[in-house]
């Protein structure tokens, strides 16, 4: 690779495939804190979004379910599928996102960071890793108040 074809590319934006995208704009908006930056609103519908947290981004479509476009796979769309976003404190965005109403697993340390997930309604799976000195397969307990 040359200089020029490693600088001239700056950002992967996973592109997710969705079912419902006000489902989905709950999940990744009001739930995970991202915040639409981007959006493509078709006869009065949204139909496609960019979302932004930070430096990272998604895009979001909502599969046509008539006439040419349609194109909605069978089965679970977003099985198999796993985005890791690499952030300064994962354990803040666990303690935000569980306090707005979502589920995410309980952060442990694997790999030298800490480690916690959500699922989507589509079934993709999000992580948020931090780098930590904390020793492996610890799992977080909440701090006692």
């Amino acid at each position: 690779m040359n200089e020029t074809t490693s600088t001239n590319v700056k950002q992967a934006v996973p592109f997710f495939g969705v079912s419902n995208i006000d489902e989905s704009l709950r999940f990744y908006v009001d739930g995970v804190g991202f915040v639409m930056t981007k959006q493509w609103v078709h006869e009065g519908k949204l139909c496609w979004c960019w979302l932004q947290l930070g430096d990272a981004a998604l895009m979001l479509q909502e599969f046509w379910k008539d006439g040419h476009h349609e194109r909605q796979p069978e089965g679970k769309l977003g099985q198999g599928v796993s985005i890791c976003f690499v952030c300064e404190d994962a354990l803040m965005i666990y303690r935000e996102v569980i306090a707005r109403g979502l589920k995410a697993s309980r952060p442990f340390v694997g790999n030298g960071m800490w480690v916690t997930s959500l699922t989507d309604p589509d079934g993709f799976r999000i992580e948020f890793e931090s780098y930590t000195d904390v020793p492996e397969e610890t799992e977080y307990a909440e701090p006692a108040g």
